[in-house]
């Protein structure tokens, strides 16, 4: 089984070079790290995870998930790279292009490009973004990115997004380019994961939703004449536990991310690491 570890918060207590080098010396897949900016001090969105809505004092404590993946592709050399997830409204595509294909390019082809639309609404207005579009603003910044990814002239001409011919380089290792997985539960996730995407990045979920929607894909990607092999599914944030690793794997995901406790030392993280090795790998 792929098996990766996800990044618990504050998420800077030990460096990600040591944690990346452990996690990939004891045989997990990926490692991943997901993004929140800023948290705004007075906000009316409610958490979409837990029931009273209260946004965790964590929140704000994430690492800049690109930085931290930086660091931990110099430690490496196997080991999969992940954002679990990038906040597409929040970031420039002719920014995002050339930090997403540089560090693919130094990596050696092994990042993961996880793409949300986020759920913060005055976090995402800060930023730039359209909150009530914000699908529609994602959408676009992937098409942009696939277009300076893939030409060596890209130019984009969008309602968000319009610029006339540009050149940007380096183009990612991997061609046509990293794999896009797009998270979230929204009711039309899996026919965008169809239109634009190579993967879905789901967390709430169970085996058989992921049963049901591995078919729904399927059948999603053949009209739309893709290979549905070359759609993937990573379960997110997942309670360490080789059976219920081994139920969603055999339900149709390709991926199990699990969650680490957190811990402020490098020899508590190492202990951490060998403790979920030992029961899912």
């Amino acid at each position: 089984m792929n098996i990766g570890i996800s990044t618990p918060l504050p998420a800077y207590k030990v460096n990600a070079a040591f944690v990346a080098s452990t996690a990939e010396k004891l045989g997990f897949e990926s490692i991943w790290y997901a993004e929140h900016p800023i948290l705004p001090v007075h906000t009316t969105s409610r958490f979409p995870g837990s029931d009273d809505g209260v946004i965790p004092w964590t929140y704000a404590h994430f690492a800049d998930p690109y930085i931290a993946l930086a660091q931990a592709s110099g430690a490496t050399t196997t080991i999969k790279l992940g954002t679990g997830i990038t906040l597409i409204p929040e970031r420039n595509p002719l920014i995002l292009a050339k930090t997403v294909s540089t560090l693919d390019l130094f990596s050696g082809g092994r990042f993961i490009l996880g793409v949300g639309t986020g759920w913060l609404r005055e976090e995402t207005e800060m930023m730039g973004g359209d909150f009530d579009h914000r699908w529609s603003q994602t959408k676009e910044s992937l098409l942009a990115l696939k277009e300076l990814w893939t030409k060596d002239e890209a130019e984009f001409h969008g309602k968000y997004y319009d610029f006339p011919p540009v050149k940007m380089f380096p183009k990612p290792a991997q061609v046509p380019h990293p794999p896009i997985l797009i998270g979230g539960m929204a009711k039309n996730v899996l026919r965008r994961i169809a239109d634009v995407g190579d993967g879905w990045l789901p967390n709430r979920v169970s085996p058989q939703d992921i049963e049901t929607s591995r078919k729904q894909l399927d059948s999603l990607a053949t009209e739309r004449g893709r290979n549905p092999n070359a759609i993937t599914i990573s379960v997110y944030g997942q309670l360490p536990d080789r059976q219920s690793a081994a139920d969603f794997v055999n339900a149709g995901a390709d991926r199990v991310i699990v969650r680490p406790d957190l811990k402020e030392t490098e020899s508590e993280v190492a202990s951490e690491l060998e403790r979920i090795a030992d029961k899912v790998l």
